[in-house]
């Protein structure tokens, strides 16, 4: 395709109508910043893919001085914004097509490219030909699903650099890691001042169950059931972390030795944060067993701060938690991942302990056993929490790289029990401001970890 005259964008920006193109993408689930006030939004960059759809780079104003960019569709039809140019089944195919045939779309400023993996990417081309439909459950993305065999994602709220999502994805099928869903193909654009991926499309998980969901259903009814598929989780979690750990020669996932000033920088933010956690406390009875403990809960952070503590810093999956998984009879499927959206994409990208997800996946076995309770109204069996750690843990050992850890089991369980501390403080900021009922799951975790240690 022809390039665009250099003036594309701002004449179709011109064109829009900015205050409608405003206040659709303020009522979209992905926009990020809807409490904030709009002072307007511009289209920097834009490049037709075909005679009636659009791709552009739309950056919102705030009248505090800041901005955002956002990935937006438009439709060409007299340049009028649809509601949802990918309910459209056709504009969904297209960008499918672009994909397969690596098309590289011109704008003013840059190039929107589109990439398929290997001489394979063809082999499921007929997919774009079946039912389309979306996905409706994201918040921060787009999704659609083709013919339930390939499923694109698109990343509305966007910042320059490669997104953790495309990288990880790209390493781990390269290297015929089991559990993912392979990568399929990507797009992203590449300009004078901007890099930024815009999507990925990889395989579909047709009959999988939500690793969430599947913990909800299976801890009443049959919890040894699920116990097994823990182990299995483990040793899909254990196979990520050595896989991820191999390539030493590239420098975005080549493993790090942990730097003392790593450990201290753990341990001041770790002091702050429960500083300030103790200071907020309310006078309430959910918060009782661990009130007034703020010294003995400081006690637990007890690294060493002049000497490496040992084991590797890697590239980790950054958001680890059971709704980020998925089951079927072929056993887990390891899911998003781009870190935690609203962290700095530089942040998602460093490399930290695999220790990191262990931790988050402990604290989501947690929360599973207690939304049994205050979600189903029923009792998880006696001990499950305790157990469902312990064979998670020992298959997660067990299969490991043992480079990646602490050397000696007290340095690894103390190390562990700090990630876990970190995010259990984190829960307990949220459920103090979002949801007062389940505070009772962070304050149950802290409190464990003040037995234990």
């Amino acid at each position: 395709m022809a390039e665009p005259p250099e003036n594309e964008s701002s004449a179709l920006s011109e064109r829009l109508d900015h205050d409608q193109l405003l206040e659709w993408m303020r009522d979209q689930r992905w926009f990020a910043s809807k409490s904030q006030t709009l002072a307007g939004v511009e289209i920097i960059e834009a490049a037709p893919l075909d005679d009636e759809l659009v791709l552009a780079l739309a950056q919102v104003q705030f009248a505090t001085g800041g901005h955002e960019l956002y990935q937006v569709l438009l439709a060409h039809r007299d340049d009028e914004l649809t509601s949802d140019v990918l309910a459209e089944p056709a504009n969904a195919r297209r960008l499918l097509e672009a994909i397969d045939d690596a098309s590289e779309i011109h704008g003013a400023h840059g190039c929107f490219c589109f990439r398929h993996v290997g001489d394979g990417s063809h082999a499921d081309r007929a997919a774009a030909a079946g039912p389309v439909r979306a996905m409706g459950a994201e918040q921060s993305n787009s999704s659609v699903v083709f013919g339930e065999r390939l499923v694109l994602k698109l990343f509305r709220k966007l910042e320059s650099g490669i997104n953790p999502e495309l990288e990880m994805l790209r390493f781990l099928t390269a290297r015929d890691y089991p559990n993912i869903a392979p990568l399929y193909g990507w797009y992203e654009y590449e300009g004078e001042a901007l890099a930024a991926t815009l999507a990925i499309a990889q395989q579909f998980v047709p009959d999988g169950t939500d690793g969430w969901e599947l913990a909800l259903e299976e801890i009443p009814r049959d919890a040894d059931a699920f116990l097994e598929k823990i182990a299995t989780l483990g040793t899909a979690t254990a196979r990520l972390h050595s896989v991820l750990a191999t390539d030493a020669g590239d420098p975005a996932f080549s493993p790090e030795e942990p730097s003392a000033e790593s450990v201290s920088l753990l341990k001041a933010t770790l002091d702050d944060e429960l500083e300030r956690m103790f200071a907020r406390l309310p006078d309430d009875p959910r918060v009782a067993p661990i009130a007034g403990l703020e010294q003995e809960v400081r006690e637990l952070i007890t690294l060493p701060s002049q000497t490496a503590i040992g084991g590797r810093n890697i590239r980790i999956h950054g958001d680890y938690h059971l709704g980020q998984t998925l089951y079927t009879q072929d056993g887990w499927t390891l899911l998003d991942f781009e870190g935690e959206p609203a962290r700095p994409l530089p942040v998602r990208r460093a490399k930290r302990s695999p220790l990191r997800d262990v931790a988050s996946m402990l604290r989501s076995f947690s929360y599973a056993s207690w939304a049994v309770e205050l979600q189903l109204g029923q009792q998880p069996p006696p001990g499950f929490e305790e157990r469902a750690r312990e064979v998670f843990l020992s298959a997660y050992f067990d299969r490991v790289e043992p480079a990646l850890l602490p050397t000696g089991d007290a340095q690894v369980r103390g190390l562990l029990a700090i990630f876990e501390l970190e995010k259990a403080l984190y829960e307990l900021q949220y459920e103090l401001d979002n949801r007062p009922d389940w505070v009772p799951i962070p304050v149950a975790g802290i409190a464990r970890l003040l037995e234990s240690g």
